[in-house]
């Protein structure tokens, strides 16, 4: 039907049946008292009309479909339309609300730094990488020009000159920042911003590792290459041939212990070489690193243990390893005479493994770096004692994954002290203290 009729004819039909009456009772009591009667209800009708036009004025200002009234005649139809308006609003906006929140915590969780600004470049909102990568701090700086926030010569020249299809790479705040700016709808524009300071911090590394590994591998290859050519060339006798065929051992023996270390490195740094935990002796361990350290020493240190502390679970294999090199590295930096000490005790905070030496000792500016890819103190002297400069390094990934750490105390000529912490939850405790906790 006709919305139009819908309308009018309930009203006139009304307004008919409100006439009638007062026609009627005008007939039988007389027309002054029916006009009057009349007029009372037409006053009434227009009364309850100003009365739910109020209460609709009443409910725009605070339109809640709980507050709409149910209205009287062709008032219920128009309540009841706006009620059903005013629910799909509030539905909508519901739905509105949670994508917003939706919106709002995934950016909250990027890695990457997004800033909203106006076509004039004020800021209107940032997510918390943002603020972190470049300073900023929402609550404080909404309404501030970014220009004026991010003081970077590279940056302004990029806002400057408005190309924007290439991305920007900028250094701030001690980080390698990739910035770019992607305009969107008329009168906004989005800052993106990528940290790869790790990245190539690990490209640096990994140049790095590159570049010292084949430095190492050169040296005994030059060395082996060159005296083969010369026994290949020249007549030699037999003493200088069994010098040359013992150096060129020593070359290869060299080779050798780098690349089983490179190989020891990549599979404690593989995620496809997960950890498998044992009840590891501690006792037998150390005893073990006790006798490989005086094969090493070959009589000349003095070395001891002192062991006073429970088993702890682990890889036996990798925590020989790493207990091994230090005790090796004492050997080598510790002059003939010296004295080494193999120590295994309990402590607050689990248990601690100490290689206590009367070497050489080191200077503290290169303490923070020692555990660095073939980073070495004194070169030469690495290559005398046949060290591949990876030992330290094979520690620290090796105390990584039995979530230990590593403590070095040294003074240059004074000896020094390798801690290994381990954690209590490492430990193999007596029955009757796990019984007790």
């Amino acid at each position: 039907m006709n919305p139009k009729l819908l309308f009018w004819v309930p009203a006139a039909l009304r307004s008919a049946i409100i006439l009638g009456g007062c026609a009627t009772l005008g007939w039988l009591f007389g027309w002054v008292e029916g006009l009057v009667l009349a007029l009372g209800a037409m006053i009434v009708m227009v009364f309850v009309q100003l009365s739910y036009l109020y209460q609709l004025s009443s409910w725009l200002d605070d339109p809640q479909s709980a507050k709409l009234p149910d209205g009287w005649g062709a008032w219920t139809s128009i309540f009841s339309r706006l009620y059903k308006m005013r629910r799909e609003d509030e539905k909508n906006q519901a739905e509105l609300t949670e994508w917003l929140a939706r919106f709002r915590q995934a950016m909250h969780l990027l890695p990457d730094g997004v800033v909203i600004m106006d076509d004039v470049l004020f800021l209107e909102w940032c997510n918390p990488a943002a603020e972190k990568h470049l300073g900023l701090t929402h609550e404080r700086d909404k309404g501030m020009r970014v220009t004026n926030l991010v003081r970077n010569p590279d940056f302004m020249d990029y806002i400057i000159l408005g190309r924007y299809d290439q991305p920007l790479t900028i250094s701030f705040r001690d980080r390698k920042l990739i910035v770019q700016i992607i305009p969107f709808e008329n009168r906004r524009q989005i800052l993106v911003t990528h940290d790869v300071t790790e990245s190539e911090r690990i490209e640096e590394m990994r140049r790095d590792f590159i570049a010292n590994a084949s430095h190492e591998l050169r040296t005994p290859l030059t060395v082996i290459v060159g005296f083969l050519e010369i026994a290949a060339s020249e007549g030699l006798d037999a003493a200088t041939r069994s010098a040359h065929l013992k150096l060129m051992t020593e070359q290869g023996h060299r080779m050798q212990h780098l690349i089983e270390d490179m190989l020891t490195l990549s599979r404690l740094e593989s995620v496809d070489y997960p950890l498998r935990a044992e009840r590891v002796d501690v006792r037998r361990l150390v005893e073990q690193v006790q006798r490989d350290a005086e094969a090493l020493s070959a009589g000349r240190h003095e070395i001891s243990i002192a062991i006073d502390g429970p088993d702890v679970m682990g890889s036996y294999e990798e925590l020989h390893s790493a207990f091994g090199n230090l005790a090796s590295n004492a050997v080598r930096y510790t002059p003939a005479g010296g004295q080494i000490r193999l120590v295994w005790k309990a402590s607050d905070a689990g248990a601690k493994f100490m290689v206590e030496d009367t070497g050489i000792g080191i200077s503290t500016e290169h303490i923070s770096r020692l555990t660095e890819r073939f980073y070495r103190v004194d070169k030469s002297r690495s290559r005398e004692t046949q060290g591949t400069g990876l030992g330290l390094a094979i520690v620290k990934h090796v105390l990584l994954r039995h979530s230990s750490t590593l403590q070095i105390k040294s003074e240059a000529g004074k000896g020094s002290t390798f801690i290994v912490c381990m954690p209590k939850t490492a430990l193999v405790l007596p029955q009757i203290e796990l019984q007790l906790h």
